[in-house]
């Protein structure tokens, strides 16, 4: 049999699935959010798109959040099968192709993301299936559908919208044509147009979220000194009243009491004068910023995901945890009984065994995108750029605009093994000009 290596490693990566469908029954439930996604009355997202909401939305009739997770492990499976497929097409044997999806079948944190009721297994699966589709063959066709899924994706997690540029700049440094660049914006912005048409119906402002201003802002809050920056009188209410040694991480300051981003009145107002504040900040003490972006981005060569102490809301529980009273009623109505997420054992100890050591470390990880970028140097093969980019993309952009966190790294997993692979497999591809072929949408024919 031609595949059988993946089937070998596709019955155990079903075999964790079920393992945290059967010990964490119905489903992982995060912080705040998930409640906030599950909320019956749908209206666009203050600090988060809402698309995510629109598809529980759709599967909420069933009153299943076991559904919703079950879904989202298939989507996981499949994409590893997808990614598979196209590292065939492209040359690669059996056993390398298979090799390559093995960080996407097996990493625990996927896994987990998987069962858990927030947004990132669908966004992962919706970049990666266009990247995916643009790499395959470009076409008008397949443009469109890739820039309909970066659209979903943009309106699942803001981080997406770069990834719609950046695949539009790879259409263009590639000279693929007019036809597919112009199928790509504009399959890309219904979803965008669209859900920011809700917004201004219901907010008063067209735009995807009101908070973009209020994460730049506690980025600044690792560093910033008013005494530097100078602000006006209007914006110096959002100085920080603590010591920089003393502050915590930037999440916090989103959120907590002492945060002077809660004495500013009104929703947009506080997001548009944050987004100043930060601006001057950044601009005031350029360095600074940098510094602490650094400092975030070496979080990346920590070869453990979490320490066995360390609390962390991206380990398996080992005992239930009960649902806050305030949102416990949002979750009971989607699922039409208990919501709380129950542990069962021996199923979820060993899940919990496992996730002790099933995954890429991130230094790894890191030096496998590294590798990608070099190999498609050295190869010349450009096909693998996009994958590439956009995986770097994902992993750099959180800690210049909000923060570090393990979960913003996750997405760019399926990405660069598909960039490794593309840079593996077959014949090393000239740097020639697709010509004539890309300007009818064709791949680039190779050339020595």
């Amino acid at each position: 049999m031609a595949h059988r290596a993946l089937v070998a490693a596709l019955l155990p990566a079903v075999g964790l699935r079920v393992l945290a469908v059967l010990g964490y029954p119905p489903s992982l439930l995060f912080y705040g959010d998930s409640f906030a996604f599950l909320s019956e009355e749908l209206k666009p997202g203050t600090t988060r798109p809402s698309g995510y909401s629109l598809l529980l939305a759709l599967l909420r009739p069933a009153h299943s959040l076991t559904l919703v997770t079950v879904l989202q492990h298939l989507l996981g499976l499949a994409l590893a099968i997808g990614v598979y497929a196209l590292l065939r097409r492209r040359g690669l044997p059996g056993w390398g192709a298979t090799l390559l999806v093995v960080p996407l079948l097996y990493d625990e944190f996927l896994i987990l993301l998987e069962h858990m009721i927030m947004a990132d297994a669908v966004f992962t699966v919706l970049v990666a299936a266009a990247v995916a589709l643009v790499v395959w063959r470009v076409t008008p066709a397949t443009a469109a559908a890739a820039g309909l899924l970066l659209g979903l994706a943009g309106i699942t997690r803001t981080v997406g919208l770069p990834l719609l540029v950046l695949t539009a700049a790879y259409l263009l440094v590639r000279r693929y044509g007019w036809r597919p660049l112009l199928a790509l914006v504009v399959a890309g912005a219904i979803p965008l147009g669209a859900y920011a048409t809700w917004t201004k119906a219901e907010k008063g402002r067209f735009a995807l979220t009101e908070a973009d201003g209020n994460f730049l802002w506690s980025r600044t809050m690792s560093f910033a000194d008013c005494a530097v920056i100078d602000p006006p009188a209007r914006l110096a209410v959002l100085c920080p009243g603590m010591p920089v040694e003393q502050r915590p991480y930037p999440p916090h300051w989103l959120w907590e009491d002492f945060s002077p981003l809660l004495k500013v009145p009104g929703t947009a107002n506080r997001n548009q004068l944050a987004g100043e504040f930060a601006r001057q900040a950044i601009l005031a003490q350029p360095l600074d910023y940098l510094a602490a972006v650094g400092a975030d981005l070496r979080q990346l060569l920590r070869w453990e995901r979490t320490a066995v102490d360390e609390k962390t809301p991206y380990k398996l529980p080992a005992a239930e945890r009960p649902i806050s009273e305030s949102v416990r009623g949002v979750a009971e109505a989607y699922e039409a009984g208990p919501a709380a997420t129950r542990v069962v054992e021996p199923y979820a100890g060993w899940l919990r065994a496992y996730q002790r050591f099933g995954y890429v470390p991130f230094p790894l990880l890191m030096a496998a995108l590294a590798a990608a970028f070099g190999l498609m140097a050295w190869r010349r093969r450009w096909d693998a750029l996009l994958p590439a980019t956009a995986a770097l993309a994902l992993v750099v952009a959180p800690p210049f605009l909000a923060a570090y966190d393990i979960r913003y790294v996750i997405p760019a997993i399926p990405l660069i093994f598909l960039a490794l692979g593309l840079t593996l497999a077959g014949p090393a591809a000239g740097a020639g000009r697709p010509g004539r072929h890309a300007a009818a949408g064709q791949e680039p024919v190779a050339t020595r």
